[in-house]
């Protein structure tokens, strides 16, 4: 009959196994946050694009306004429609354009998932792991 190899007793005292769980955590915490920090970073980025949209929207927006209210009411005032007529039709048109743009600017970030999932799943784990190292 064969027996299996036993597992060498580990020579370690109490407190030099205890030492090493608390360096190993003391690791494991540095790393979380640094994780953390870089995650958060992406998730800024991609807010910080989606705020680029959202002024560059609220930016045409204007020029449109102030652009074609100039030109187009002219226009349209050439073409036998009053001043305000114009007006109206053409602040109706860039402003609708503008809103387009705005809301899809609103929409990307309210898409945006700004909570640090990777960083809370790594963390769970290591209490999991520090749960079965110290029970």
């Amino acid at each position: 009959m064969m027996h299996e190899a036993q597992p060498a007793p580990d020579d370690r005292s109490l407190g030099e196994l205890f030492g090493d769980l608390t360096r190993e955590l003391s690791t494991l915490v540095r790393q979380e946050a640094e994780l953390a920090k870089t995650e958060i970073g992406q998730k800024a980025a991609r807010v910080g694009k989606d705020v680029g949209m959202l002024a560059a929207g609220v930016a045409v927006a204007y020029a449109g306004l102030l652009a074609l209210v100039a030109a187009v009411i002219a226009l349209l005032v050439h073409a036998g429609m009053t001043w305000w007529g114009s007006a109206l039709l053409v602040g109706v048109i860039v402003a609708a354009i503008g809103g387009i743009l705005v809301w899809k600017g609103l929409d990307a970030l309210k898409h945006e998932d700004l909570a640090p999932r990777e960083t809370v799943e790594t963390i769970k784990e290591g209490a999991k792991w520090t749960r079965r190292q110290v029970g």
